[in-house]
């Protein structure tokens, strides 16, 4: 059996800060890469760039992960999209497949989304991913925020084809902290009190929506992710 012994990194806990200093002004550029399991490099390369034309760009051979020390042989792969950043795979032979997500949500929010320049590209994309036999969901619309189309690559990755609607739609940040304030706030109060935490929840994402059609006169739905 191979030897995969190693270190992670322990998980933070913020609730531990004795601190809480500010950020002292460091925010990431762009995204370089991110990164999953693949159990067919070769699969997946035809995928990324046969049907996302994406190019293979970069490739690591090894037999340790170099940040860890664990003892595991891999390739590694590295694909380029039209700004540079880059998302990348990992097959490692002998690595079992993945446990079952004990929930489907894992499995629904879990994913990678990918711009498209506007609606009709999306739809585009739409249609060329149906002419090769994979099954897209979508078009939705997320509230007038974002157009998105959804599928699976040869890996089990959920991806995200999606477009702005609004152009500002990642400029909202009074309402971002006001939402999450009343998140955390909401969550809070119901354990205080000893309510079932989960249909708190759902009584606030009812409140929110109702709201959100009150403001714009839609019909409203509840968005799918």
């Amino acid at each position: 059996m191979t030897d995969t012994i190693g270190a992670l990194p322990k998980r933070p806990d913020l609730s531990l800060s004795v601190s809480a200093r500010p950020n002292p002004g460091l925010t990431p550029m762009m995204l370089n890469h991110a990164a999953w399991v693949t159990p067919d490099a070769a699969a997946t390369a035809e995928f990324y760039t046969r049907i996302m034309g994406m190019d293979l760009v970069s490739t690591v051979i090894e037999d340790t992960s170099p940040s860890t020390g664990l003892k595991i042989p891999y390739f590694h792969l590295f694909f380029r999209m039209a700004d540079g950043s880059t998302l990348a795979f990992f097959e490692a032979p002998g690595v079992p497949p993945p446990a079952k997500s004990s929930h489907i949500a894992y499995d629904v929010f879990t994913h990678v989304a990918l711009q498209a320049a506007d609606r009709s590209e999306v739809m585009r994309w739409y249609e060329w991913l149906k002419s090769n036999g994979l099954d897209v969901q979508g078009p939705t619309d997320h509230k007038g925020l974002i157009l998105s189309i959804y599928f699976t690559d040869p890996a089990g990755l959920r991806m995200e084809i999606t477009t702005p609607l609004d152009k500002n739609w990642n400029r909202h940040d009074a309402k971002a902290k006001a939402d999450l304030d009343l998140w955390a706030n909401t969550k809070k109060k119901a354990i205080e009190e000893g309510r079932d935490v989960v249909q708190a929840m759902t009584d606030l994402c009812v409140e929110v929506r109702r709201r959100y059609e009150r403001e714009t006169g839609s019909a409203g739905h509840a968005v799918s992710a």
